[in-house]
């Protein structure tokens, strides 16, 4: 039977917070979403024109009518607006006998305070009901009067609310100053820091929602609490880092990409065979290098070698021609698909790379095709292959820094190949990128007939 999550909040006509954000949240992890909308605002991706505050008579009769009828199986609380609003929610919380996760919506971005006294208080009662609270570093400081810049600070101040009875905090870190986010759970018994990279984007209206229904939803389908915050961290992050370009304002953030990635996942290995089926067709012997030839797809989200489809044990050359070893897979290439993925970090369109020979004839041949090539210095390309940093080295002698993939971001498009040309004891290659599969066969089989001729 399918998991069934409950999220009582307000409504964001915008799509991008509240109960829309919520709900698709938790469609996106396979859980039934209902809900129990307490206000209902006029709002965009620019901010909010007017709300309107639901009678306790209607926001009781539907917690009444979802609880009476569905098997909740975990359920989170965003926008409760009033003192009244919270009260009847910690009442309704002191019966519940499901995970209970309460996301104390208190402060406006701008730092304003959206709660009047009282229900501030009152929030302490709804958290001594519930099994998570997920407070940002502003809400923290209402709550606690504890400023949260590090991992010390997020602890006092996680121990400081656990007071309140509930059985866990996670302190957000979204609104602490840093290149690298970090999110601290704090229990009775343990402390875990869950640590990402800060995405450079200012589309995480909602994100607080969307993490709160990622936990609730997890929970609802039976997961551990550490698990469910750990899943759900890592789902928001990726959610932000390919939000959704709408609206005159940052965007929203993207609660099925996913969905979406998995949906690509067939697609993007039936076309990385299709671009080898096309070269074995040709032949294109001239073009593998001694180590082996490989054709690499990533999905449009794609964040990890586990996310590129690619020959497993490489293509190579026979008597009779070239022949892939095995068939394609995902999370097989342990050279070109890093390469890809750190050209996507500058470029996010380029989703297939192949690698091939280099030497005179194919410096040559892309001459003569005039492709944009971006040389990198001996060495860089094996580097980001092997996992090494994409930043560009400094360098203490006085000699310039080495050329790596991190150049890419300064093209405003991204070049046909990056070459290295190699080193004692190290092959000289040719990674050939495209944003197609299309482009990238054409671009393999005119090198090809260029070497050839």
């Amino acid at each position: 039977m399918r998991p069934v999550g409950l999220t009582i909040a307000g409504s964001d006509s915008g799509g991008g917070a509240g109960i829309q954000a919520d709900l698709a949240t938790m469609a996106a992890h396979g859980v039934f979403g209902t809900s129990a909308i307490t206000a209902v605002t006029a709002q965009h991706t620019r901010g909010v024109e007017s709300s309107h505050v639901l009678p306790l008579e209607e926001i009781r009769a539907q917690i009444d009518a979802v609880t009476g009828d569905f098997d909740v199986g975990a359920a989170k609380t965003g926008m409760l607006a009033t003192t009244e609003i919270v009260q009847t929610v910690a009442d309704y919380a002191r019966e519940f006998d499901f995970p209970l996760v309460v996301d104390p919506v208190m402060v406006a971005t701008s730092g304003d305070r959206l709660l009047e006294p009282e229900a501030e208080r009152a929030y302490e009662d709804l958290l001594g009901a519930a099994t998570l609270a997920t407070p940002n570093a502003d809400e923290v400081e209402v709550l606690t009067d504890v400023t949260v810049t590090d991992e010390a600070t997020a602890r006092e101040a996680g121990e400081a609310i656990l007071e309140t009875g509930v059985d866990a905090v996670l302190v957000k870190g979204g609104h602490v100053p840093g290149e690298r986010v970090r999110d601290t759970l704090v229990t009775s018994e343990t402390v875990r820091t869950f640590e990402h990279p800060r995405v450079d984007t200012d589309a995480t209206h909602g994100s607080g929602c969307t993490l709160a229904a990622a936990i609730t939803a997890r929970l609802a389908a039976g997961e551990h609490l550490e698990s469910a915050v750990e899943g759900a961290i890592d789902f928001l992050a990726h959610a932000i880092r390919y939000h959704y370009d709408v609206g005159e304002g940052p965007g929203a953030v993207n609660h099925f990409v996913d969905l979406r990635d998995d949906a690509s996942r067939e697609p993007t290995a039936e076309a990385v065979q299709a671009v080898v089926d096309r070269l074995v067709d040709a032949d294109v012997s001239a073009l593998v290098p001694e180590v082996g030839m490989n054709v690499v797809g990533a999905t449009p989200s794609a964040e990890s070698v586990a996310d590129a489809a690619a020959v497993e044990g490489r293509i190579t050359r026979t008597l009779s021609g070239i022949n892939p070893n095995r068939g394609v897979r995902f999370g097989t290439s342990s050279s070109v698909a890093p390469i890809l993925l750190a050209a996507r970090e500058s470029h996010p369109t380029l989703r297939f790379a192949a690698n091939c020979r280099f030497d005179a004839d194919v410096e040559a041949a892309l001459d003569s095709l005039e492709r944009d090539v971006l040389e990198v210095d001996a060495g860089a390309v094996d580097d980001i292959a092997s996992g090494s940093s994409l930043e560009t080295p400094s360098t203490d002698d006085g000699t310039e820094p080495r050329t790596t993939v991190s150049s890419l971001a300064d093209r405003e498009v991204p070049p046909a190949a990056l070459l290295d040309r190699g080193d004692v004891g190290r092959e000289a290659t040719v990674t050939v990128l495209a944003t197609d599969p299309e482009t990238l066969a054409e671009r393999l089989l005119a090198l090809d007939s260029e070497v050839d001729r």
